[in-house]
């Protein structure tokens, strides 16, 4: 479909990271207009499906992230309504949000991610579900939100004491994963091509909510300072990961690197299909250190879902 295009940018919703998300929004709605394009920026509401009647955009941009933006929810609403939308489709928003499934849908193809299962939040308080350290989160919230590394020297008690702040208290049931040492890497997915890696060096503790949203509090490398091989089996690992979780427009997959053990000691966490698209957000830097302008990326974007 030949431009210039109405196109509605759905952001804000409630999840936690609505500030993100509204960030997010507000970037690729004035990134449109700068092109040429006719934009009707909606908050989300829970009159979500009639405001986008009201409007009739030829497409719609889905600049939400996290539940329900990002988990086959919205997707499956548009997908009712007959409307064509940026990102993943219901199916791959409903296993990728979900760790879980994800790793479910991934492993068997060979794709190496930490082991773990899902506990109950309460038995916590009695022992711990795996060896020390090890990781706990939610199985299905994005951005880092209530991740806790559990180690034998941390203050959380052993076993983890009830009054102490964690995810704990907000989740009835979470992931324990095995805690990987090393260096946390990223690499995003436009249009079927992997583009770069990106290291994360967060300045204190590690890339939690705030160090991702806060300027200054993360340092991104980009291109990474890896060996070759890293580089490449970062790429190729996002890129068949997206194929096989079935992602449209962009994906962003993330990995912990153990780089005392080279390419044995690289293993996905997670893939994200609702990478945020704030002027700090690691895909459009991505992008830009190859030459695609944060206007040019989003219109490629959208391109993919007309």
């Amino acid at each position: 479909m030949k431009g210039p295009w109405h196109v509605a940018v759905l952001m804000g919703g409630w999840s936690a990271e609505r500030p993100v998300s509204l960030m997010s929004g507000e970037g690729v709605a004035k990134a449109l207009e700068s092109r040429g394009h006719k934009v009707t920026r909606i908050d989300m509401g829970h009159d979500v499906a009639a405001r986008l009647a009201e409007a009739k955009p030829d497409v719609v941009f889905n600049a939400l992230h996290g539940v329900p933006g990002e988990d086959g929810t919205v997707q499956g609403m548009m997908d009712l309504m007959g409307l064509k939308y940026t990102h993943s489709g219901l199916a791959t928003s409903v296993i990728a949000i979900d760790k879980q499934l994800t790793k479910q849908t991934l492993v068997p193809h060979g794709i190496p991610m930490p082991g773990g299962h899902i506990i109950e939040s309460e038995s916590l308080y009695s022992a711990d579900p795996i060896p020390r350290p090890y990781v706990l989160k939610p199985v299905n919230e994005g951005s880092s939100v209530g991740v806790a590394i559990v180690t034998a020297e941390g203050n959380y008690g052993n076993p983890i004491a009830r009054d102490v702040e964690g995810p704990w208290k907000h989740f009835d049931q979470l992931l324990a994963e095995p805690y990987i040492r090393g260096r946390e890497l990223t690499c995003a997915v436009l249009a079927d091509q992997a583009l770069l890696v990106t290291e994360l060096r967060p300045k204190s503790g590690f890339y939690d909510f705030d160090a991702k949203y806060t300027d200054g509090m993360t340092d991104h490398i980009c291109p990474a300072a890896v060996p070759d091989d890293i580089t490449e089996a970062c790429k190729a690992l996002a890129l068949q990961a997206h194929r096989i979780l079935g992602c449209k427009g962009t994906s962003r997959s993330d990995f912990r690197w153990d780089d005392e053990r080279g390419v044995e000691g690289l293993f996905l966490l997670e893939v994200n299909t609702q990478p945020g698209m704030t002027p700090l957000s690691l895909v459009p830097e991505q992008a830009a250190k190859l030459g695609i302008d944060y206007a040019e990326l989003v219109e490629r974007i959208v391109e993919e879902a007309l």
